[in-house]
């Protein structure tokens, strides 16, 4: 009776031990979105000591909107700092780079971005379509 008993415990302890690791190992992420998103430059300020400021450039093939919103949340987040994602249509010229200064792409590439992913210093959300038309 004691080893049955014993056995059912080990039963539970593994079937958990086994969910918390499926939990652990398998989280949704930027490569399960709808878009074919690709990062295409990244950029971060080495400032240790005050907001961290965070700038992506991707590539995607469709303007999901609400999947944009959805991979910018999935971008890392300081804090009090800040976090800006320029989209890109795949195929069209896009940037690698995105100075720190201005927080923007290069002047050339701005006709083509198609939205614009920004969580500011309280953690708000805004997500601009066309930000530069």
């Amino acid at each position: 009776m004691n080893k049955k008993r014993n056995y059912i415990i080990l039963l539970f302890l593994l079937v958990g031990l086994i969910y918390m690791m499926k939990d652990a190992f398998w989280q949704p992420g930027p490569q399960d979105l709808k878009g074919k998103f690709k990062e295409l430059g990244f950029t971060r300020n080495e400032n240790n000591t005050g907001p961290i400021l965070r700038l992506y450039s991707v590539s995607l093939r469709d303007t999901l909107w609400k999947e944009m919103e959805t991979y910018g949340n999935y971008m890392p987040h300081t804090k009090y700092g800040l976090t800006k994602v320029y989209f890109f249509m795949e195929g069209t010229e896009a940037p690698s780079e995105i100075s720190l200064e201005t927080q923007l792409p290069d002047a050339r590439y701005l006709k083509n971005c198609v939205g614009m992913y920004e969580k500011d210093a309280n953690s708000q959300v805004h997500l601009t379509r066309f930000p530069f038309k």
